[in-house]
């Protein structure tokens, strides 16, 4: 079931509650499933985009009230997806690979990502939030 794909985008505004996680993740496996990923990769992406929405969640520096925002770019061999908060952002360098002997509950979510995802690029400064864009390409069939 592969369509030929140019460029589409989705895009969804989130309130900074846990509870909507679920909902983008079966989002994102519905997209990543229509474009032929499979299971594996499929995993992956949802373990990727669940870090980085509770890190947006957690660390946005926004109330419950406020939105972060989810996008999704489908592509004929790649899936791109942002996760952009509006917090007050952080320095680049915290961001560094941790050391697992210095490890305190949590930190290691964008070590995560960064470890599913074939290519991860974050913006972030202060006053202007934390953007996270993930790629993960799709593999060519054997």
């Amino acid at each position: 079931m592969n369509h030929e794909i140019n460029r589409e985008m989705i895009e969804l505004s989130i309130p900074h509650r846990s509870e909507y996680v679920s909902m983008i993740r079966l989002t994102v496996t519905a997209i990543a499933s229509s474009m032929g990923f499979d299971i594996e990769d499929i995993e992956d992406i949802k373990v990727a985009l669940s870090e980085a929405c509770s890190n947006a969640i957690m660390h946005g520096g926004c109330s419950a009230e406020e939105n972060f925002v989810v996008q999704f770019i489908r592509e004929q061999k790649r899936l791109t997806i942002s996760v952009s908060d509006f917090g007050k952002g952080y320095s680049v360098q915290t961001l560094q690979d941790p050391k697992l002997e210095e490890l305190n509950e949590g930190g290691l979510g964008i070590f995560i990502i960064r470890s599913l995802m074939d290519d991860v690029k974050i913006k972030t400064g202060s006053s202007q939030g934390t953007s996270i864009t993930m790629i993960k390409n799709l593999r060519e069939e054997a």
